[in-house]
């Protein structure tokens, strides 16, 4: 699956800290693919078990951390978890099947 990211319109390069959980069934290759995100930002991608992400060449991966974490398997639960966690979710999305995700990043 190919996870497009990009800041909202308003933004013209996003600079903040963000936290993505990629949760999946099975095992999956997130692929990334950015445009105007700073490098050197602290960006967490938390992968369900036997996940992995790959990051573009010369993308900000040195920056980036992924680890593979077992995730609560109802969505409310999940939901609940990363409210708890991390004291926020933003955008929560569920998808029965996709080859590409486009998510707008941003304020």
């Amino acid at each position: 699956v190919t996870l497009h990211l990009n800041p909202i319109s308003s933004v013209h390069i996003h600079q903040k800290p963000l936290v993505f959980l990629l949760n999946s069934p099975l095992p999956l290759v997130w692929k990334l693919k950015t445009e105007r995100l700073a490098p050197g930002v602290r960006r967490v991608f938390l992968v369900s078990l036997g996940s992995i992400v790959q990051f573009e060449k010369g993308n900000f991966s040195s920056s980036a951390e992924t680890e593979e974490k077992l995730f609560p398997e109802k969505n409310e639960h999940l939901l609940q978890w990363a409210q708890k966690e991390y004291g926020a979710v933003t955008s929560f999305t569920e998808l029965k099947i996709s080859r590409n995700i486009y998510i707008k990043v941003g304020e």
